[in-house]
C-alpha cells in the first residue's frame, strides 16, 4: 500500500488522527507514571476489596527486590502460573523491574504442555497461588525438574476466596510470595531496562503442533497500551481516573493482558478485576458496581443475551462494550444493540502484535461483518496468500499483513518461523480477509481453516454466521471433514439454546438455503451439550478436528483389517 493518506483515514472520525505520536517506554515506567497521578485511586477491585495504585506500585517493587536477590534478573525467564488474581500484576510488574523475562502459563494448560513451554521458555522459577490444582501441578513440575523454584501466593492475601488453601512446606526451594514481599524493601535501583528487551514470552495457542512463543518487547506492549489510547482520545472517550473496567478475561491471554487490563492502568482507571466469567455475577457487578467499560468474546456475549431475565436487568452505567478475540457473528451484535442501545463494538488483533490492530470507531456506521479500521499507527496490506509481496486492491480476498510498533520481536527460538512469519517488513497474520474502498477490515477466516469443497475455497466462518441466524442456534463451530466426491466438505457442530427442539440436518439446510451456495452447504450437523473452548473463553475447533482425523483413522483401519485375507 502507498503513503499516507491511507485509505482508512478518511473513515476516522474527526479528531482522530492517524499520525498521532505512539509512545513508548518500559512497563515499570508506566506503572510508575500511574502511581504519581493516580496514587491514591483503587487500582484494583477483588472480592470487594481494593488495592489502590500506590499498594499495587509499592508491592511489585518489593516484589522485584525479592525477585532480584534470588538472583533473578536480566535474561532469566520467570513463569507465572496464575489466574485472574492480584498476584498477577504484582508478579508481571515485579519481574520486569528485576529485568526477567515473563513467561505466562495458562492455568488450564494441561501438564505436558506446561512442561513444554517452561522447557522452551527457560524458565526455572514459576510463581503461583496455594489452590487446587494450580499448587499440587506445580510442586510436581518442580519434582520433576521442570522448574527449580515455586514461589506460592496466598490466595486469601487480598481476599477470602472460595476455594480452600493447600498447605506447603516453605523451604529454600518453595518460597511464599508474602513472605518473600515483606521481607524486602521496594527496589530502588533495578537494572537498567531497555524497552526494546523481550519483555514477555506469550505462547500461541495453534490448532496444530507445540505452542511458540510470542517476544514481545516493553515497547511492544506499551506501544499497544498507547495505540488504545490514541484511538479513545481521538474520539473523546478516553476518561482517565474515571473508568470502571470489568476485566474477566484472562490475564494470561494477551488480549486481558494489554487491551484490557494495562490500558486501564495506564489510564488511572478502576479494574474489577474477576477470576472467571458467570454471567449473574457479570450482571451484579454492572447493576451494583456501576461498570462502564465491559470487554469479552463472542462466546461471553452469546452467554449474557440468552440469560435468564437480562431485559430487565439495569445495565445503564455501561458506557462502552467491546468484543474480541474472534469473530463476531453479525446476529449477535445485532441483538446485543437491541438490548442495551450500545453498539458491541468488533475489533481484531493477534497475539503477535500485542494485540492491537484494527476496532470499529465508537459512533459512525460500520459495515456489517467488519472488524473495524488499523488504528493509528498501524498499516495493513491485504496480500496474496501465495505471494506475500504481491499487494492486492479493495475488496480483494488475501492474507492480512500488518506493520507497526506494536508487532513482535519474532517467535522464541524459531529463526527459520520467524522468517516464514514476515513478508516485506509485515507481519503475516494466517488471517485471510478483505479491505473496502473506505478502508474498513474484514476478516473472512483463518487461513488455516478455509476448506477446498470441489475446488471452492470455502470459509468457516461464512457458514457459522450463516447457523447463528437460527433462532434455535446458541453456539456453532464448522470445521472441514473429508468428503469422497469434494474432497472436503463442511461440517457443523451445534449448540442448541435451552428448550429448542431438536435440529436436523436438512432442516438446517433449508433454512441455509437463501444464505449460503450450495458448495457452502454444510454435508453434517451435529449436535453437542456443549462445544470446547480455549482458556480465553473462545470457541476452539482444535479438538473437534482431532476427533474427526481419528475417526477417519479408525474407520480406515477396520476397512483395512476387513480387507486382510
Amino acid at each position: 500500500m502507498s503513503g499516507r493518506p491511507y485509505r482508512w483515514e478518511k473513515s476516522y472520525p474527526p479528531g482522530l488522527d492517524w499520525g498521532t505520536p505512539i509512545a513508548t517506554s518500559t512497563l515499570p515506567e508506566l506503572l510508575d507514571r500511574a502511581v504519581a497521578s493516580f496514587a491514591e485511586r483503587p487500582a484494583i477491585d477483588f472480592r470487594d476489596r481494593k488495592v489502590s495504585y500506590r499498594r499495587l506500585g509499592e508491592t511489585s517493587a518489593r516484589a522485584a527486590a525479592g525477585l532480584a536477590g534470588l538472583g533473578i534478573g536480566p535474561r532469566a525467564a520467570v513463569a507465572l502460573y496464575l489466574p485472574n488474581v492480584p498476584w498477577h500484576p504484582v508478579a508481571l510488574f515485579g519481574a520486569a523491574r528485576a529485568g526477567a523475562r515473563v513467561v505466562q502459563l495458562s492455568p488450564l494448560d494441561a501438564e505436558r504442555e506446561l512442561a513444554h513451554k517452561l522447557g522452551d521458555s527457560g524458565a526455572r522459577t514459576l510463581i503461583t497461588v496455594d489452590t487446587s490444582p494450580l499448587l499440587p501441578t506445580a510442586l510436581k513440575l518442580k519434582a520433576a525438574g521442570h522448574v527449580d523454584r515455586v514461589i506460592v501466593g496466598d490466595d486469601a492475601a487480598f481476599g477470602e476466596g472460595p476455594a480452600a488453601p493447600v498447605p506447603f512446606t516453605a523451604d529454600a526451594a518453595t518460597i511464599a510470595f508474602d513472605r518473600l514481599i515483606a521481607e524486602s524493601a521496594p527496589l530502588a535501583q533495578g537494572p537498567r531496562l531497555d524497552k526494546e528487551d523481550v519483555l514477555l514470552l506469550q505462547y500461541t495457542g495453534g490448532t496444530t503442533g507445540l505452542p511458540k512463543a510470542a517476544m514481545l518487547t516493553h515497547a511492544n506492549l506499551t506501544a499497544a497500551v498507547s495505540i488504545y489510547e490514541a484511538w479513545f482520545s481521538g474520539q473523546r472517550a478516553s476518561r482517565p481516573g474515571q473508568e470502571r473496567v470489568l476485566c474477566v478475561l484472562p490475564l494470561f491471554h494477551i488480549y486481558g493482558l494489554t487491551a484490557v487490563f494495562l490500558r486501564h492502568i495506564a489510564n488511572g482507571n478502576e479494574v474489577l478485576l474477576r477470576t472467571r466469567f458467570d454471567v449473574e455475577a457479570v450482571v451484579r457487578d454492572i447493576e451494583e458496581k456501576k461498570v462502564t467499560f465491559f470487554p469479552g468474546v463472542p462466546t461471553m456475549w452469546i452467554a449474557f443475551l440468552n440469560h435468564p431475565g437480562i431485559g430487565t436487568r439495569d445495565l445503564s452505567s455501561l458506557r462502552v462494550c467491546s468484543s474480541g478475540g474472534a469473530p463476531l457473528p453479525v446476529e449477535i451484535a445485532e441483538q446485543f444493540e437491541r438490548l442495551t442501545g450500545l453498539p458491541l463494538r468488533n475489533g481484531w488483533g493477534l497475539t503477535e502484535t500485542s494485540p492491537a490492530a484494527t476496532t470499529a470507531p465508537l459512533d459512525a456506521k460500520v459495515p456489517a461483518g467488519s472488524c473495524g479500521l488499523p488504528q493509528p499507527g498501524i498499516v495493513i496490506d491485504v496480500v496474496a496468500a501465495d505471494a506475500p509481496t504481491r499487494l492486492l486492491g479493495p475488496n480483494q480476498v488475501g492474507e492480512l499483513r500488518i506493520k507497526g510498533p506494536n508487532v513482535m520481536k519474532g517467535y522464541w527460538n524459531r529463526p527459520e518461523e520467524t522468517k516464514a512469519a514476515f513478508a516485506d517488513g509485515g507481519f503475516l497474520t494466517g488471517d485471510i480477509g478483505t479491505m473496502d474502498e473506505n478502508g474498513f477490515v474484514f476478516v473472512v477466516d483463518r487461513k488455516k481453516d478455509m476448506i477446498i469443497s470441489g475446488g471452492y475455497n470455502v470459509y468457516p466462518r461464512a457458514i457459522e454466521d450463516a447457523i447463528y441466524e437460527h433462532p434455535d442456534v446458541e453456539e456453532v463451530i464448522v470445521i472441514g471433514v473429508p468428503d469422497p466426491y469434494r474432497g472436503e466438505a463442511a461440517k457443523a457442530f451445534v449448540k442448541l439454546k435451552r428448550g429448542a427442539a431438536p435440529l436436523a440436518l436438512e432442516t438446517l439446510r433449508d433454512f441455509l438455503a437463501d444464505r449460503l451456495g450450495r458448495h457452502e452447504m454444510p454435508a453434517a450437523l451435529e449436535l453437542r451439550e456443549t462445544l470446547p473452548k480455549t482458556g480465553v473463553g473462545k470457541l476452539s475447533k482444535k479438538e473437534l478436528i482431532a476427533e474427526e482425523r481419528a475417526k477417519l483413522a479408525l474407520a480406515e483401519q477396520r476397512t483395512s483389517s476387513s480387507g486382510r485375507p
